[in-house]
């Protein structure tokens, strides 16, 4: 089956490493050489402490849900998901990234647990392009 969600590019200069990792099976972030925190999403200049000193690491994987939102609503493939769980997921490395969450019953939100332990999986959305998602674990 097609994938019909919108695809990035993966060779935008600032973001490339990251969607290199995605395809790769890797979740890669960069990691700022001043002040050692990782951070996503990309960009040329450390959030936390303003240095431009930053370095590609590969990091877990891991992380816990932080809080989620059901979406009843939704335009191009992602209307043939409805309902579907977004979520913010803390990172074992510390920083925080937004994903559509899978392993979870969006019609049942109440089952849905704060805290939980997820891992981040990859979905291969073309030959170049491999898109990353969390899954409660």
């Amino acid at each position: 089956m097609a994938y019909t969600k919108p695809i990035p590019d993966p060779e935008q200069y600032i973001n490339k490493p990251f969607w290199d990792g995605c395809k790769d099976g890797k979740l890669m972030l960069p990691r700022c050489l001043t002040c050692n925190r990782v951070h996503f999403y990309p960009r040329v200049i450390c959030p936390h402490c303003h240095s431009d000193q930053l370095e590609w690491v590969e990091c877990s994987g891991e992380g816990y849900l932080h809080t989620f939102a059901v979406q009843h609503r939704a335009f191009g493939g992602w209307a043939e998901e409805v309902p579907f769980v977004t979520a913010f997921i803390d990172l074992k490395e510390g920083d925080r990234m937004l994903t559509v969450l899978r392993g979870v019953d969006a019609t049942k939100p109440e089952t849905i647990k704060i805290g939980a332990k997820v891992k981040i999986e990859f979905e291969a959305a073309s030959d170049e392009v491999s898109i990353p998602f969390w899954r409660v674990v």
